[in-house]
């Protein structure tokens, strides 16, 4: 199945607002829009304008703004949600309604033909009003495949956009995914949308499933922030798709991504890990004597992805017991500094003999390279 017309929701300024560190003001909910409007992302999903008085008016102000991406909000399947939404001027409204026994069972208590019949009316009122809709299954995964298939024929024949696949636990993994999605693209004319919670560490690996399967757009937050551990993160699913052919992703301004998850975290308050994708401290940064000679010939060698075209530099590290011939000749370059093959091997081991006592600091390092030349 190709990949090539993949779409991004990017929900943090719905889901990521379900993060627990997360409180948005209306000029913070703004910059994030105009940022990943210039990223280029294809959407971003707002919080429901029935949550509260402050989500309807921060709506209605984000519509009002001049910009490339579509602007959708999430709803329960609710005719007085929709109307507050269609009000506030979004160009779709993405409705859920729970289909797992334990929602049905414990949250709304509905049947699924009552689940049909409810949709209905709301998905007529918001076509007539000329956004687009999405019908989602809340907890899809743990729900019984025969129900889903009843609901999201009954709302293809009804005419919405697309049907939503919400792993709303984390709970599938991408076997199931795959194997959901397929029949879906086979029995359904709508477009079909994967939101994946990573409460097991499968939301990037279950998001690009669900696009080898046949699904179109996928849910997206900046860091992955949400509710609980939150879904698939921006950057991770950005990673994983240029991996495959970075011409993929070539529609988004890559150099963007560092600064996005640098206002994001400064928001909610978190540090960006060292091991995240892209972005992470430590992303680019070779140590091991072996890594770093291929790296220095062929940086594809130990690198899938080139940090350039995020506006990112690799790091050779040199100054630790680790270290080998080809990162020390490489550094005694760059300070123009020339050894022969046996000054070489020697001031390699002096610096992994000194570095066992320790990390060397790289103006130590260069001060021995330029005493070795005078010694």
């Amino acid at each position: 199945m190709s990949i090539t017309n993949f779409k991004i929701i990017e929900s943090t300024l719905r889901e990521g607002e379900q993060f627990a560190r997360a409180h948005f003001s209306t000029a913070q909910k703004l910059e994030i829009v105009e940022a990943l409007n210039e990223f280029g992302v294809e959407y971003i999903e707002l919080t429901s304008p029935a949550a509260s008085p402050q989500s309807y008016v921060d709506a209605k102000q984000i519509c009002k703004k001049k910009r490339q991406l579509k602007v959708l909000t999430h709803t329960r399947c609710h005719m007085e949600d929709a109307q507050m939404a269609v009000d506030t001027g979004v160009d779709g409204v993405d409705i859920l309604f729970g289909t797992s026994s334990f929602l049905r069972k414990f949250s709304h208590g509905k049947s699924i033909e009552e689940i049909i019949e409810s949709a209905r009316e709301v998905i007529d009122y918001i076509k007539v009003s000329g956004c687009e809709v999405r019908f989602s299954s809340e907890d899809t995964f743990r729900s019984e495949e025969q129900d889903l298939l009843r609901v999201y024929r009954a709302v293809d024949q009804m005419g919405v956009d697309r049907v939503g696949l919400a792993d709303t636990v984390g709970v599938a993994t991408p076997r199931q995914i795959y194997a959901l999605v397929s029949e879906l693209h086979r029995a359904l004319k709508a477009n079909i949308e994967f939101h994946g919670h990573n409460d097991t560490g499968c939301a990037i690996a279950n998001s690009y499933t669900a696009l080898e399967a046949g699904a179109t757009h996928i849910d997206t937050s900046i860091l992955g922030i949400g509710e609980r551990n939150g879904i698939t993160p921006l950057g991770g699913f950005i990673a994983r798709i240029y991996a495959i052919d970075p011409q993929l992703v070539k529609k988004y301004k890559l150099a963007m991504l560092k600064d996005l998850e640098r206002m994001v975290a400064g928001m909610v308050d978190i540090e960006i890990p060292f091991n995240n994708y892209i972005t992470g401290e430590t992303s680019f940064t070779h140590k091991a004597g072996m890594h770093t000679k291929a790296v220095l010939l062929n940086p594809g060698c130990y690198e899938i992805i080139n940090p350039l075209d995020f506006g990112l530099d690799r790091t050779i590290s040199i100054g630790h017991r680790l270290t080998g011939r080809n990162a020390i000749q490489n550094r005694a370059q760059q300070l123009g500094l020339h050894f022969g093959d046996s000054e070489l091997r020697a001031v390699t081991q002096e610096i992994k003999r000194l570095a066992d006592e320790g990390p060397i600091s790289p103006d130590r390092l260069d001060q021995i390279l330029r005493g070795w030349i005078t010694a």
